[in-house]
C-alpha cells in the first residue's frame, strides 16, 4: 500500500507541474480565463487522488455498513465549510479554498483543457444525472422509513412523547387563542379607536391574512432549517407583536401588529403536527395526533374565559392625558400572548426531530435524539437497564446544493447567496408537491381543505352574527316612539334609551350628565337648550333645528347631526376620541364570550370520539363520515329562530365537524414524505385561510336577509368534500414516509 501511495503522490506532483507550465504558457495568449480552467484542472487532479485514496482507506459507517456517510454528506454537515478537494494546500498549489467543485469522480482528471469532446465528457462524468440521484434518494427514504418505524417501536411510547405532547400543545393552544382575540376585542376596540364599518371588517379578517402567509412561509422553511427552529422563530414573532399590539394606540399600527402576529402563529399548525408525528409509531399516530387537537379547543376556552374575566372590568385601565389610553381590552390582548411565550420556553428544552436530521444526512444527531427518547421512556417505565440496541441508521443521500462563497466574498453577499439558495430549494419543494407522483393527492387535498374551511369558518362566524341579529330584532321590538311632544323648562339627568322622538319641540330644556343609547330625534326643534356631559351610542339627530343652544363637554360630533340646521349654537370642549364604556354593553359582551365558550367546549366529545376511533376505523371513514353528518346537520339551521336555538345548533355543528378536521390533519401528515411534509401542510393550511376569508365574507352578507343561501353553500361544500375524501388513499397502518 505504501508503494501505491508513493506512486500516486508522484502522479499528482507531476500533474501539478504540468498544470503550472500550461498555465504560464496559456496566460500569455488567452489571459485570465485559462487561469481559472487550469485551477480547476489542478483541483480535479488532486480530487482524483483523494477519491482513489479513500477506496484504500474506507471510513467506518459506509453505505455498506448500514447508513450512508459519503462525501456529499460530509459537505452538507458543515454548511459553510470547504470541500475535501480544496482544503489543506499551500500557496504553491494555487487551489482556491472554498471554491466548491462538486462530488469528484475517479476519472474527473481525464480529458483535455482545450475544450474539445474530451472535456465535455469529463464534465458529464463529473456531475451525476439528476434522475439517478433522485432515484437513489427515494430508495434511501424508503429504507429509512422502514428502519425508523422499527426504531420507534423499540423506543416505545412514554414519558418523552407525553412531554412533547404538552409542549407542542401550548403552541397549538396559542393558535386557537389567536383566532378569538380580535373578535373578542372588536366591540371595545371599535369605540376606543373610533372604527368605521370597513375598518372593523378589515380588523376582523387581518388575522386570517397573516396566518395564511405564516402557514406558507414557516411550513416551507421547516423542511429546510428544521421543525424546532422554525417553530421557535414563528412563535417568537407572534409573541413580540402580540405584546406590541396591546400598547399601540393608532388603528393602522394595531392592524399591522395583529397582521405580523398572525404571520407568526400561522406556522403553528403545519409544524406542530409534522413535528409530533415524527416521534410516534404507526399504531399510536392517529390517536395521539387527535388528542393533540384538543389543545386548540383549550385555546378557545382560555380566550373566552380571559375575555369574560378581564374586558368588562373597565376599572382595569389607566390613561396619560388624552393621547395614551390603556383599557382593559388591551390587558386581555397581553394575556393572550402567554401561551405562545410558555410554548417558546418549553420548546427550548426539546430536541429537533430526529427524522429531519436523518433525512438531511446527519446520522449522529438523529441517533443521539432517538437514544434520548429510548432512555427517557425506559427509565420512566422502570427499565433503566435496557440499552438502545441501534448502532447504525440509514441516512438519505444528499443532493449537491452548496454555493460558492469564497473567503474574499463580503458577508452580505454570502447571506444573499444563502437566501437565494434557500428560496430556490423551497421553490423546488413546493413544485415537487405537484410532481406526477403527488399531483393527484395534492389537488384532492386542496379541494377537501377548501370545502371544509369554506363551510366551517363561514358558519362559525355566521352563527354569532345571526345571534346578534336576533338580539337586535328583539331590542328593536321594544323601541318606544313619541310624536309631536312639547317639552319646556325640563332637566333631563337620567339615561335615555331605545326611543324615537318625531316632530317634537324642546324649549329651554337641560340635558345634564346623562347617557343616550339608541336614541333618534327626527324633525324636531331644540330652542335655547343646554347639553352638558353627554355620552352617546347609536344616537342621531335627523332633520332637526337647533336655535341658540349650547353643547359643553359632549361626544355629539358632526356625523350625529344628519341634515340638521344649527342657528347661533355653540360647541365647547367636545370630548376627544371615542368614549369607552362597558357598563351598557356588559350583558351583550357576556353573551358573546359565553357563546364562544359553549361552541368551543362542544368539540370535546368529537375530539374524544375521533381519538379513540382514528386508528380503528381509519382516517378516510372518519373524515367522510363526519363530513356527511355535518352536511346533514346544516339543514337543522332552518329551525334556529331563537337565540337559544342558534346556540344549540352551533354546538351541534362544532361537535360533529371537529372529527373531520382531526382526520384531515392526520391524513395530510401521512400522505407526504418527510422532506416535503411541512411544505405541503403549510400550503394546504394557507389555502384553508383563503377559503375562510371567502366563506366569512359571503356568509356575513346574508345575515338578516335569508338563511337558505348560507345553508345551501355550507351543505354543498361539505357534501363535495366528503365525496372527494373517499378518493384519497387510506394511510392507517402505514409507516411514515
Amino acid at each position: 500500500m505504501e508503494d501505491n501511495y508513493q506512486n500516486r503522490t508522484a502522479f499528482i506532483k507531476g500533474a501539478k507541474d504540468i498544470a503550472k507550465e500550461v498555465k504560464r504558457q496559456a496566460s500569455k495568449k488567452v489571459g485570465r480565463s485559462v487561469d481559472r480552467m487550469t485551477d480547476e484542472y489542478s483541483k480535479r487532479s488532486y480530487s482524483r487522488f483523494e477519491e482513489d485514496d479513500d477506496d484504500d482507506y474506507p471510513m467506518q459507517g459506509s453505505q455498506d455498513g448500514g447508513y450512508y456517510r459519503g462525501d456529499s454528506q460530509a459537505a452538507n454537515d458543515d454548511e459553510g465549510g470547504h470541500s475535501d478537494s480544496t482544503e489543506g494546500h499551500d500557496e504553491d498549489d494555487e487551489i482556491y479554498e472554498g471554491e466548491y467543485q462538486g462530488i469528484p469522480r475517479a476519472d474527473s482528471g481525464k480529458g483535455s483543457l482545450a475544450g474539445g469532446p474530451e472535456s465535455v465528457r469529463a464534465g458529464e462524468q463529473q456531475f451525476r444525472d439528476v434522475g439517478v440521484s433522485e432515484a437513489e434518494r427515494r430508495k434511501d427514504q424508503e429504507e429509512l422509513a422502514q428502519q425508523y418505524e422499527t426504531i420507534l417501536q423499540e423506543c416505545g411510547h412514554g414519558k418523552f412523547q407525553w412531554s412533547l405532547y404538552f409542549v407542542l400543545g401550548l403552541a397549538l393552544m396559542a393558535d386557537g387563542v389567536e383566532i378569538f382575540v380580535v373578535s373578542f376585542v372588536l366591540p371595545s376596540a371599535e369605540k376606543d379607536m373610533c372604527l368605521s364599518e370597513p375598518n372593523k371588517s378589515m380588523l376582523g379578517l387581518i388575522v386570517y391574512f397573516g396566518m395564511m402567509v405564516g402557514a406558507f412561509l414557516w411550513g416551507a422553511l421547516a423542511d429546510r432549517i428544521g421543525r424546532r427552529q422554525s417553530l421557535l422563530i414563528s412563535l417568537s414573532i407572534n409573541s413580540i407583536f402580540s405584546f406590541f399590539s396591546s400598547f399601540v394606540q393608532g388603528y393602522s399600527t394595531f392592524l399591522f401588529c395583529r397582521l405580523l402576529s398572525g404571520v407568526g402563529i400561522g406556522g403553528s399548525i403545519p409544524i406542530v403536527f409534522s413535528y409530533y408525528s415524527e416521534f410516534l409509531a404507526q399504531e399510536k399516530r392517529g390517536e395521539h395526533l387527535s388528542w393533540l387537537c384538543m389543545f386548540w379547543m383549550i385555546g378557545g376556552i382560555y380566550a373566552s374565559a380571559m375575555a369574560w374575566a378581564i374586558i368588562p372590568h373597565y376599572g382595569w385601565s389607566f390613561q396619560m392625558g388624552s393621547a395614551y389610553q390603556f383599557h382593559s381590552w388591551r390587558v386581555f390582548v397581553l394575556v393572550c400572548a402567554f401561551p405562545s411565550v410558555a410554548a417558546i420556553a418549553a420548546l427550548s428544552a426539546m430536541p429537533e426531530s430526529p427524522r429531519f436530521y436523518l433525512e438531511n444526512g446527519k446520522h449522529d444527531e438523529g441517533w443521539m435524539i432517538l437514544k434520548q427518547v429510548h432512555d427517557t421512556n425506559m427509565r420512566a417505565k422502570g427499565h433503566p437497564e435496557k440499552v438502545f440496541s441501534v448502532t447504525q441508521i440509514k441516512t438519505v443521500k444528499q443532493m449537491d446544493e452548496l454555493v460558492d462563497t469564497g473567503t474574499d466574498t463580503p458577508m452580505w453577499q454570502r447571506y444573499r447567496l444563502k437566501i437565494i439558495s434557500l428560496s430556490q430549494q423551497i421553490r423546488n419543494n413546493i413544485l415537487a408537491c405537484f410532481s406526477p407522483q403527488y399531483k393527484r393527492t395534492t389537488f384532492m387535498l386542496m379541494a377537501v381543505w377548501f370545502s371544509m374551511s369554506f363551510s366551517y369558518y363561514g358558519l362559525t362566524v355566521w352563527f354569532p352574527d345571526m345571534i346578534k341579529y336576533i338580539q337586535k330584532q328583539e331590542y328593536d321590538s321594544r323601541t318606544k316612539t313619541f310624536t309631536k311632544e312639547r317639552v319646556e323648562h325640563v332637566t333631563f339627568n337620567f339615561t335615555l334609551e331605545n326611543q324615537v322622538h318625531r316632530e317634537g319641540h324642546y324649549f329651554n330644556d337641560k340635558f345634564l350628565n346623562l347617557k343616550m343609547k339608541s336614541m333618534v330625534f327626527e324633525d324636531s326643534v331644540f330652542e335655547e337648550c343646554y347639553f352638558e356631559d353627554i355620552t352617546s351610542t347609536h344616537t342621531f339627530f335627523r332633520n332637526c333645528t337647533f336655535i341658540a343652544s349650547l353643547f359643553y363637554n359632549t361626544d355629539l360630533f358632526k356625523y350625529r347631526f344628519v341634515d340638521c340646521k344649527l342657528i347661533n349654537s355653540t360647541f365647547l370642549h367636545n370630548k376627544e376620541g371615542c368614549i369607552l364604556d362597558f357598563s351598557d354593553d356588559f350583558n351583550n359582551a357576556y353573551m358573546i364570550y359565553f357563546v364562544s365558550f359553549l361552541g368551543t367546549l362542544a368539540v370535546l366529545p368529537g375530539n374524544i370520539v375521533s381519538a379513540l376511533l382514528m386508528d380503528k376505523i381509519g382516517r378516510l371513514r372518519m373524515l367522510a363520515g363526519s363530513s356527511v353528518i355535518s352536511c346533514v346537520s346544516c339543514f337543522f339551521l332552518m329551525f334556529g329562530n331563537s337565540e337559544s336555538g342558534m346556540i344549540a345548533l352551533l354546538c351541534l355543528f362544532g361537535g360533529i365537524s371537529i372529527a373531520s378536521w382531526n382526520a384531515l390533519d392526520v391524513i395530510t401528515v401521512e400522505l407526504y414524505p418527510s422532506d416535503k411534509r411541512t411544505t405541503a401542510f403549510g400550503f394546504l393550511n394557507a389555502l384553508c385561510k383563503v377559503a375562510a376569508v371567502l366563506g366569512i365574507s359571503i356568509f356575513q352578507s346574508f345575515v338578516g336577509i335569508t338563511k337558505a343561501v348560507p345553508i345551501i353553500f355550507a351543505a354543498g361544500a361539505l357534501a363535495a368534500g366528503s365525496f372527494l375524501a373517499t378518493k384519497l388513499p387510506e394511510t392507517r397502518g402505514q409507516v411514515l414516509q
